[in-house]
């Protein structure tokens, strides 16, 4: 089984905004929103009369020019739909597949085999097509390692909360500090794993946008890469948020500059506006810029 992980995306993927596959217009207008990529959703946001339908739908909006990537959340593994899913969706306009309520390591050798056929079948690279599972309940999060070392073409893991604070009996807040074992966990064995940072979980308080930019802050100081979104006035916070400010890129140049000073006459630790800089802060600034430089 191929591991395409070696090949990351070239620059971090900051919004991933769903759109549900039995809605036309919005399938329409979705791609238009400015997210990096964009989730046609078969699951969970798709009624059950209109699943199978919908595939044609996801497909012919695929085909379309489009300027985000785009994904598909197919049904969950345990669901009659899953396999049709894949059948269908898979082919030369396919980006990645999001594959919901992961839980164990079989489900993700299940459909990575899938893909890889589809993919010989059709003449398409096989593992080209991205793989991202949502990790949405206790036992998801209890099984990352495993996941994490299942050696499939998966890049990374997203964070699902709406079935997580269920699964677990949670009442999700609107600063989230419940969610915090969880996000930690994600971002800590995607790192040890090897796979880029994960992806956060959805904001679904339309209303409460102090709430929403609470909790895109969160997920930028957790480590996350981007975020799940359910709605186009998302994406523009959320991208700017998961980038370096003027601010923050100003200071770091600042940062490098000084130590840069300082080692040239014999320190490796200084003072730059009160803070205490060595090694690690310099490395973490020179990431500031590079990131800065990716985008």
């Amino acid at each position: 089984m191929s591991d395409p992980r070696a090949t990351k995306s070239p620059r971090t993927i900051r919004s991933f905004l769903f759109a549900p596959a039995n809605h036309p217009r919005k399938v329409e207008k979705v791609f238009g929103a400015g997210a990096d990529a964009v989730i046609l959703d078969l699951e969970d946001a798709c009624a059950v009369a209109d699943k199978v339908a919908s595939r044609a739908t996801v497909v012919a909006a695929l085909q379309a020019p489009r300027a985000s990537l785009g994904y598909v959340r197919i049904n969950a593994t345990d669901t009659i739909w899953c396999l049709r899913d894949l059948d269908a969706v898979i082919g030369p306009w396919l980006d990645g597949i999001v594959l919901p309520k992961v839980e164990r390591t079989e489900e993700l050798f299940l459909i990575d085999w899938l893909m890889a056929e589809f993919e010989r079948e059709r003449g398409l690279p096989v593992g080209g097509i991205d793989l991202m599972p949502i990790i949405e309940t206790g036992k998801g999060i209890h099984a990352l390692d495993a996941i994490i070392a299942s050696g499939t073409r998966m890049r990374r893991l997203s964070f699902g909360a709406g079935d997580f604070t269920r699964d677990m009996g949670m009442k999700w807040s609107a600063d989230e500090p419940e969610l915090a074992h969880a996000r930690g966990a994600l971002v800590l064995a995607s790192r040890v794993g090897g796979l880029e940072p994960p992806i956060d979980t959805v904001h679904i308080d339309l209303a409460d946008t102090a709430s929403f930019t609470h909790s895109v802050a969160t997920g930028v100081k957790f480590g996350f890469q981007g975020k799940l979104l359910i709605h186009p006035q998302q994406v523009e916070p959320t991208n700017r948020a998961f980038i370096p400010s003027e601010k923050e890129v100003s200071r770091a140049a600042k940062i490098i500059a000084a130590f840069d000073a300082a080692e040239d006459s014999g320190s490796a630790s200084i003072q730059v506006d009160g803070y205490f800089i060595d090694y690690p802060i310099v490395e973490k600034a020179r990431a500031v810029l590079a990131q800065a430089q990716r985008e």
